[in-house]
């Protein structure tokens, strides 16, 4: 892809995502133009002040919620990224019609304005939450992954291609737990849920370039899961926190006890490349000649946090949290610990 060529456009552009995808596109791309699509107006007039200020920058003041505005904000755009979502599992417990509205309903409508538009590109952002979901966050992203997914049936001939990229939790975002221990170290009491409770990690920097590796690589159809570590909780306390006293406060509602970025079901139709794997579509459109490089895995394969061959250790942690309030480069293969 020849990114000098093309115009670029973020839903949800001021929020971790969207900000951190901003920064890398503006850094190290000379897009034709970058869009970001969001409804904060104070939030995107912060972000300009921040710096976030260049020729080919702009940005529209919009909602997923009203496919008419997407269609004007879509007009002439070749890639779509679309981050928009209501992601707090709480917050979408108790206003779940909001949830269903923002991340279902604004999916459909995300797809409808990318084929009445002529956008190439969609790659959607997704969460390992999606994967035998417990919580109403988990359902509307699931929902959202078979819609993007079969999006693709509907672009006819039109080279409008959709894909996913699911991954885990991302180390000092809004909601992360990382956030919550820096402030808690300073009381000297740490409050975690459950001392076995395990989550798959990465940072900002390296969700971004996953996103961009997929948008390049992408037939339409897939979702993409990157490689990425895992830990536990108690041990990621221990790090950020050491010599903190550490209560177990219980599992929330709508938690896992851990986390599945491909279940076993998926797996069967999944293909693995040294640094991530790739859901294939369960459809007859589907091209089998795709990913020929890549090789299926093995029966009964389950990629989830607690069985991750993949360990962070607090020395990995750390450097995480540095990086991502600063620079880190890719994803690597994180060095195999015990926990």
């Amino acid at each position: 892809m020849n990114w000098h060529e093309q115009v670029v456009l973020v839903t949800g552009g001021t929020g971790s995502f969207g900000r951190k995808f901003v920064e890398i596109m503006l850094r190290e791309y000379q897009l034709e133009k970058l869009i970001v699509f969001s409804r904060d107006e104070l939030k995107q007039h912060d972000m300009r002040a921040a710096g976030f200020d260049h020729p080919s920058l702009r940005y529209f003041i919009g909602d997923v919620r009203d496919r008419q505005r997407l269609e004007r904000a879509f007009a002439g755009v070749t890639v779509v990224v679309h981050a928009a979502a209501l992601k707090q599992v709480p917050a979408c417990e108790y206003n779940p019609f909001e949830a269903i509205q923002t991340n279902i309903i604004g999916g459909r409508n995300v797809i409808d304005a990318a084929l009445n538009q002529g956008v190439r590109h969609i790659l959607a952002l997704s969460t390992d939450k999606a994967v035998n979901p417990i919580n109403l966050y988990g359902a509307t992203k699931l929902c959202a992954e078979k819609m993007f997914v079969q999006a693709n049936a509907y672009s006819g001939k039109q080279n409008t291609r959709f894909s996913c990229a699911r991954y885990g939790n991302v180390v000092g975002s809004r909601g992360s737990v990382v956030p919550i221990f820096l402030e808690q170290r300073a009381t000297g009491k740490i409050t975690i849920t459950d001392s076995r409770m395990t989550r798959f990690w990465l940072t900002l920097e390296q969700g971004v370039r996953f996103v961009l590796r997929c948008i390049e690589q992408m037939h339409g159809g897939e979702i993409f899961v990157p490689k990425i570590p895992s830990m536990k909780l108690s041990d990621m306390a221990g790090a950020i926190a050491p010599g903190c006293e550490v209560e177990t406060i219980g599992i929330r509602p709508g938690e896992k006890l851990h986390e599945v970025l491909i279940s076993e079901d998926e797996a069967r139709h999944t293909l693995e490349l040294p640094d991530m794997f790739v859901i294939q579509p369960a459809h007859a459109w589907w091209r089998k000649e795709h990913w020929q490089q890549a090789r299926p895995l093995a029966e009964g394969f389950r990629y989830a946090s607690d069985s991750n061959p993949h360990w962070l250790s607090s020395r990995q942690l750390n450097e995480l949290i540095e990086a991502g309030s600063g620079h880190d480069e890719k994803l690597g293969q994180p060095e195999p610990v015990r926990v």
